[in-house]
């Protein structure tokens, strides 16, 4: 008996849910192009948090952890914003399957996904990456993808991977979803670590605490939701900072993507002075704010032979720390919903069984994101939960797709 011919897959989106896709699906042995509509994709400008959960899936798509250059992420050391004062929060289930958390710069993850999907001589034929080819339209019952040249791409699967503005998702729910205001916005920078030892007290961010990891600003205002995070990422070479901030002009024109250390001190009027200086270590024209948008829950991921992946399918608030975490779990679970052998036809019913597995854990992580922010009296509640942090980061995404798919294959 010959070989059965691999699938045609199309991953529209080079984030990082789609590169894991990819990598997931190529290591099932099935052809994959990528459809990146930027013709430099890169991930810039922020840190990520990778806790365990999704660790255990990259390094099961064969990913190195060394070269995601993290920094061990143990817990949160929150401070008061007026006294200064700090107090360390360790994870209450630390040392997962003697496993640690860490935190990075998405441009490390970015680029050690891409390498392993495109580049690295592993298991499979590397996915052929296509960047400026941006997807206008798709046909998700055919699996055709129309470009922006007007050429169409038909495939046996079609993974929708293109992020919180996902043109596929109007074409898979057949109606319009765009991504609502949250009336957060948030502040995010990077600079060079060396800048700390011009500080006169830099101590509460570069001292041991107890606790390697986050180091957070809780920000006393009455009246609306305010938090400043910070971390070491790329071996410490790096310092990440997001102030998340209520904000109420999300949606005015008149709305810029550009910030300024002043603008972001305005917005914090009442930080001690060490967390002023620290701030003022941002380079004036390396801020940017983010209009963080969410999704309702959807009817449906899926339709005939093409599904959404990652914020696409559930975009939500970063309170709990697993947006990309979700994406990566989801595309370890298509690599085993769709391993060597699968053929055309079983393509529809496996995408009924991917959303059946993973549809109620994401809804139930963009929920609980949302009211983590927007219900005052469960603000912080996830630090407090061991059974919320065992219930997202003990999920093993892996073994449970492998047990599911051998009960469907017994059916």
């Amino acid at each position: 008996m010959s070989p059965a011919t691999p699938l045609r897959v199309s991953v529209v989106g080079a984030g990082i849910g789609g590169l894991a896709a990819a990598i997931a699906l190529r290591r099932s042995g099935h052809l994959v192009q990528i459809f990146e509509a930027s013709e430099a994709k890169r991930e810039v400008g922020a840190g990520i948090g990778l806790q365990v959960n999704a660790l255990r899936v990259l390094e099961h798509l064969g990913v190195r952890r060394e070269n995601l250059r993290g920094v061990d992420y143990d817990g949160i050391t929150n401070f008061d914003s007026e006294t200064g004062e700090g107090a360390a929060r360790p994870w209450l289930i630390a040392d997962v399957d003697q496993n640690r958390s860490i935190l990075c710069h998405r441009a490390d993850v970015h680029n050690e996904l891409k390498r392993i999907a495109c580049d690295n001589p592993g298991p499979g034929t590397p996915a052929e990456l296509l960047q400026g080819r941006r997807v206008i339209d798709c046909n998700p019952d055919t699996g055709s993808i129309t470009l922006g040249d007007g050429s169409v791409v038909v495939s046996d699967l079609v993974i929708a991977a293109d992020g919180v503005h996902s043109t596929l998702r109007a074409k898979v729910l057949g109606y319009p979803q765009p991504a609502l205001a949250s009336g957060i916005s948030c502040f995010r920078t990077v600079f060079d670590a060396r800048k700390l030892d011009t500080l006169s007290d830099p101590e509460w961010f570069t001292a041991g605490t107890g606790v390697s990891g986050l180091r957070g600003i809780l920000v006393k205002d009455s009246i609306s939701y305010k938090l400043i995070a910070a971390y070491y990422c790329r071996d410490k070479t790096v310092v990440n900072v997001a102030a998340v901030y209520e904000d109420p002009t999300q949606d005015a024109p008149e709305w810029s993507p550009a910030g300024s250390s002043a603008e972001l001190l305005q917005t914090y009027p009442t930080l001690h002075p060490k967390f002023r200086a620290f701030i003022a270590l941002a380079e004036h024209d390396q801020i940017l704010k983010w209009r963080l948008r969410v999704l309702p829950a959807l009817p449906t991921w899926t339709r005939g032979r093409t599904t959404l992946l990652g914020d696409a399918a559930h975009a939500t608030l970063p309170t709990l720390g697993q947006g990309a975490a979700l994406a990566i779990e989801e595309a370890g679970a298509l690599g085993c919903l769709f391993p060597p052998g699968t053929q055309p036809q079983h393509v529809q019913e496996r995408l009924k069984a991917f959303q059946k597995l993973r549809k109620p854990r994401a809804d139930f992580v963009n929920r609980e994101a949302i009211s983590q922010v927007m219900e005052p009296e469960k603000r912080g509640l996830y630090l407090r939960s061991p059974e919320l942090q065992a219930y997202l980061v003990s999920h093993n995404a892996i073994k449970e797709a492998q047990e599911y798919f051998a009960t469907l294959s017994r059916l």
